[in-house]
């Protein structure tokens, strides 16, 4: 993700430093591009899923999970997994669920609601 500059435009070098894009993820294994790290996600596609899910989650609510969110996130993965992953399932998954559609907003105008 390193080589993309701050407009999204590809970069091989960041001022006169070349950019290094490698990483290692949570459990240890190390990536030095793009398409490694896409493979190795792609190999752990049900954990990756799960994961995404409950982020996605967490900024669609604007806080953090609890206990009781834990039955939405399962209902929500079972349906991305029988769709093949897809990414347009999870966020209608989400905007579907009960969690989100009650979820209170804030009072952006300063005034009594």
């Amino acid at each position: 993700m390193e080589n993309y500059d701050a407009i999204g435009r590809w970069r091989d070098v960041d001022g006169q430093f070349p950019v290094d894009a490698s990483g290692t993820l949570p459990d240890g294994q190390r990536f030095a591009t793009a398409g490694e790290m896409r493979a190795l996600l792609v190999s752990q596609l049900p954990q990756f899923s799960r994961t995404l899910t409950q982020k996605m989650l967490t900024y669609a609510l604007r806080r953090g999970l609890k206990t009781y969110d834990r039955r939405t996130v399962d209902s929500i993965y079972r349906a991305v997994a029988a769709d093949g992953y897809r990414f347009r399932t999870m966020v209608h998954q989400i905007v579907k669920s009960l969690p989100f559609q009650a979820r209170r907003g804030e009072d952006v105008s300063g005034g009594p609601r």
